[in-house]
């Protein structure tokens, strides 16, 4: 394999360089249309202020987490995205703690009738108050405030 001289090494990166320049030119015009005239300029309203919301009107319900019905009883669900864990120790109670396992951080990820679990090491907790049942963590999970409106869970 013969060297490549440097004459011929220099024009071809020439010739990529103005090839990409040309490009970049005619990026987000089209070709074949003259260009639009301006638009005539026109005076602009002076902004109003809106007025306010009548205080009869309705606050907007705040989103659930998920409906009742969908979390089983003796059980619970996972909500990764909010770090949450909702369970429903009885069909009365709804509660939730926080997803994140107090023995190193790891979020848990399922909830079974043994109760909630982490991937990680193996931790247990009871879906009734957080309480650590099994595996290295010694902490119980953190309650976080809900209630039911509507139907839906809502993180207070």
């Amino acid at each position: 394999m013969s060297p490549i001289p440097r004459r011929r090494l220099l024009a071809g990166a020439g010739a990529a360089v103005a090839c990409c320049a040309a490009g970049c030119a005619t990026y987000g015009t089209p070709r074949d249309t003259a260009p639009a005239a301006p638009a005539p300029s026109t005076p602009t309203p002076e902004p109003t202020t809106p007025a306010p919301a009548p205080s009869s009107a309705a606050a907007p319900a705040p989103a659930g987490l998920t409906a009742v019905d969908d979390v089983p009883v003796g059980g619970g669900r996972v909500f990764a995205e909010q770090r949450v864990v909702v369970t429903r120790p009885d069909a009365n109670t709804v509660l939730a703690f926080d997803a994140t396992c107090p023995h190193q951080g790891c979020l848990v990820d399922q909830v079974s009738g043994a109760g909630i679990s982490c991937p990680c090491h193996g931790s247990l907790f009871a879906v009734s108050d957080g309480a650590p049942l099994d595996g290295p963590a010694r902490a119980p999970l953190t309650s976080r405030p809900v209630r039911v409106e509507g139907g839906q869970v809502v993180l207070a």
